[in-house]
This record gives C-alpha cells, structure tokens and sequence, in this order.
C-alpha cells in the first residue's frame, strides 16, 4: 500500500488548530502511514463475556487477558481496543501499542426479544485524557449505536458529542454502527449497512466498523458493501471480521472487501484472539499484508505460513 504523508489527511473542521498536529501524529499512527486501518478489537470481554476466550476451539492462552496485548506487541496493527479498564491494566507493560478506548459497551445477555439494544456510555472523555496525559499511548476512541433501536437517540447523542469533544483534543474516532432492534428485520441488509455508514459520517466519525452485508439478489457480499462504501464518503469504512473462520477464507473474503467493496481496511478480533500466541501474530501480519501492504491473498497466506516476511 502506497504510504500518504500528513498532507494527504483531511483533518475535520472540527479539529481545534491547536491540536491538528496531534490529530496528525494519531491519525498516521493508527493507520502506519497509510490511511488504511487494521483494528485489532479487544472489546469482547465485556460485549461476548467468557465464551469467545475459553473453550472448544479457542487456544487456552485466549484465556490469560494479556493475550490479548503479547499479539498487539509482538503482532502488526494498526491500534488495539478495548475498555479503558482493560488497557489501564496491561499498558504499562505495553507502552508502544496504538491504544482506541471503547467508550461504551453491554454484555449479550439481554436479547433483542426482551428488550431493544442500549450500550450505555461508560465513562467521560476527562477519564481517557488523563490517561493519555499520564503517558498512555491512546490515538482514539470508539463507540458502539445500534440503529432501529428505540435507544437510538441517546447513543447517537452520545456518539456525536464524543466525537466532538475528541476531535477537539486531537483523537480520531471509529464508530461501531449496527443495525438492531425490534424494527430491524435483516440487520445484514445492503441497504442498512450503507444508511449506518452514512450515519458515521454525518457524526463526524474518522472511520466506521461495520457487518459486511448479506449475499442477495445474485451479488455478492463484497460487491453489496460497495453501497457502503460510497455512503460512508470521507468517513473510511471497515468490515468486522465476525467469528473464527480458517485463514484462506478470510484473507480472501478481507481481500474482496477492499478491492471489489471499498474498505480501507479491517476491524479484527476473534479471528486473531482465539489462536495461539505464535498463530495470532502470524495472523496480524498476514491481514496487515493486504490491508497495509497491498498484498495478493496467496502473498498474505504465505506470510501467515511463515513462507514470508511482511514488516512495516
């Protein structure tokens, strides 16, 4: 992937003068240079409870927390997020990682039959800055709405004055969008998928993660996510990587969702965190081949193979 300098950013309007060098710096960081965004998500602990870091199938360091960061250190990515807790504890033994604060988070007990989504917002923003101030390497922050949610109102309100008050301190945001809720009856529709990454981009959000949208109508996942893409204008648009799945299957389906779909990049984690130390490192550079480095799918498998190397 060709690298960008800092004059090919387009820093929002909303990005106070006196921080724009500081938007910059994270902006660069988070994306090595690229302007593509490779998320290694950490957030589950919270969001999927114990099931997606201990069981059948899932390497048993999944279940050491620290797992977690021995990859984001050891592995290539862009930033790691998780829960301002989380990162509180492990960072200081991590300092060179890029760390994004998820701002808000719910477990997967309450289902959307008993009652619609609602992630409440966790903490502040003054929480996060004296972290960062304390000398925690945070470029960002994130936060999950679930639209058609009759809570829709308060994340989005949320959502909006975060992104604000970030911007305002030189913090890029990426914004989790999914379409859930009593009144949404395909949350994996195209055209849902394409209106919660306009949404992001009327919030202010720098990037949006999204579900790559469901095969229909003879086309196919990547080329619906087109409507996306388009839709998300200069707020860049990437795909969460969804459950464990081999690696052919999903470099390639990584692959497509850049190259046919429009993404700049990926929002990953069970993919990565359920394998073992070596396995999940070899991962992160693999899918940082394509999403970084422009990588053909038969190159970034090589690299997950050992066959070759891929370094930033």
């Amino acid at each position: 992937m060709p690298k960008i300098s800092r004059e090919d950013i387009l820093v929002p309007a909303d990005v106070m003068p006196e921080v724009r060098e500081v938007y910059l710096d994270n902006m660069m960081a988070a994306t090595r240079g690229t302007g593509h965004l490779m998320l290694f998500a950490c957030d589950q602990k919270i969001e999927h409870l114990n099931k997606d870091f201990y069981g059948e199938g899932i390497d048993i360091s999944d279940s050491d927390p620290e797992h977690l960061f021995k990859i984001g250190s050891q592995g290539i990515c862009g930033v790691l997020a998780g829960q301002r807790g989380l990162i509180a504890r492990y960072a200081p033994d991590y300092p060179d990682i890029n760390y994004l604060v998820k701002m808000n988070s719910k477990t997967n007990l309450v289902k959307t039959a008993q009652c619609d989504p609602y992630s409440p917002q966790l903490y502040d923003l003054e929480a996060v800055l004296a972290m960062r101030e304390a000398g925690c390497n945070i470029v960002g922050i994130g936060y999950t709405i679930y639209l058609g949610s009759e809570y829709e109102p308060q994340m989005m309100a949320e959502a909006g004055e975060l992104i604000a008050e970030a911007h305002a301190e030189g913090l890029i945001v990426v914004l989790w969008i999914y379409p859930r809720g009593e009144a949404v009856t395909d949350e994996k529709a195209a055209d849902l998928i394409a209106g919660a990454a306009g949404t992001a981009l009327c919030l202010g959000s720098d990037f949006v993660k999204v579900n790559p949208p469901s095969p229909a109508d003879g086309a196919t996942s990547a080329e619906l996510l087109k409507q996306a893409s388009d839709a998300s204008g200069r707020c860049g648009l990437v795909c969460a990587g969804g459950s464990a799945t081999d690696a052919t299957t999903f470099l390639t389906q990584l692959h497509e969702q850049i190259h046919i779909g429009g993404a700049v990049g990926n929002a990953t984690g069970r993919n990565i965190h359920q394998r073992s130390l070596d396995e999940a490192v070899r991962l992160t550079k693999a899918i940082s081949a394509i999403t970084f480095g422009d990588y053909d799918v038969q190159e970034a498998l090589d690299v997950f193979e050992g066959k070759e190397d891929f370094s930033l």
